[in-house]
């Protein structure tokens, strides 16, 4: 390359690199609004539209609904799993059993796409998937010590946890802003049923194969049937 093209190719291909991230961030400050309102069942069409930006530029940005979801979700999964944290260094396991079911709850309640999140998995956001396997981990230890006070019911299963969050996510959808609160009572009952003594037997809980086809069948969609072709 000679040194004229150098000087002329530079100065062009710095404000081409702007552009490009000030579209992203346009797209994920949209995709905030838009799933927090609307949940993961809005389409990126509608995220274009609140973003300002062509359907085109949003699937040069985001070429996956999965890869726009990681990027939006990352900082709320950092701190659902440090509620997580939090509960397991309460000296009190059950306190901190509870504390944890309530908080991540209200999480739901105050996002209806992170309330959809905790319900679905992303095979491909492998950052997000690693961040919930992580809290994932430490609930099974909590859960572990909440059994050892003799306060958590003995057959709670680890999969409990993804049951009741979808339980969660249902009527938080479904009560929306009609009922807010609504959630309030549904998880204060799931937590008064969850401590022992338990009042009779559960029936078996789901296969962990069966419950991760559930979540994987429940995600957004991961590939765009077609992407016009515009400018933007």
């Amino acid at each position: 390359m000679t040194r004229r093209a150098q000087q002329s190719d530079g100065p062009a291909a710095q404000p081409l690199r702007s552009d490009a991230e000030r579209n992203r961030e346009r797209i994920i400050a949209a995709a905030r609004l838009v799933f927090a309102r609307d949940g993961l069942n809005a389409s990126m069409a509608s995220v274009a539209r609140e973003a300002g930006v062509g359907i085109a530029t949003m699937f040069r940005r985001f070429p996956t609904k999965e890869e726009l979801v990681a990027a939006v979700f990352s900082d709320r999964m950092d701190a659902y799993a440090e509620a997580v944290a939090v509960a397991l260094e309460d000296p009190d396991p059950w306190h901190g059993f509870v504390g944890y079911i309530e908080t991540a709850c209200a999480m739901q309640a105050a996002d209806y796409g992170f309330a959809d999140v905790l319900t679905m998995t992303f095979p491909t956001a492998e950052a997000l998937e690693r961040r919930r396997d992580e809290a994932y981990a430490s609930m099974v230890e909590l859960i572990g010590r909440a059994k050892a006070t003799g306060r958590l019911r003995e057959d709670f299963d680890p999969s409990d946890l993804v049951l009741i969050h979808m339980a969660n996510a249902g009527v938080v959808n479904a009560t929306g802003e009609a009922a807010p609160d609504a959630w309030r009572r549904v998880v204060a009952l799931l937590i008064q049923s969850l401590e022992a003594p338990a009042r009779g037997p559960l029936p078996d809980s789901p296969e962990h194969d069966a419950l991760y086809k559930a979540m994987l069948r429940a995600g957004p969609g991961s590939s765009p049937a077609a992407v016009p072709d515009e400018s933007g």
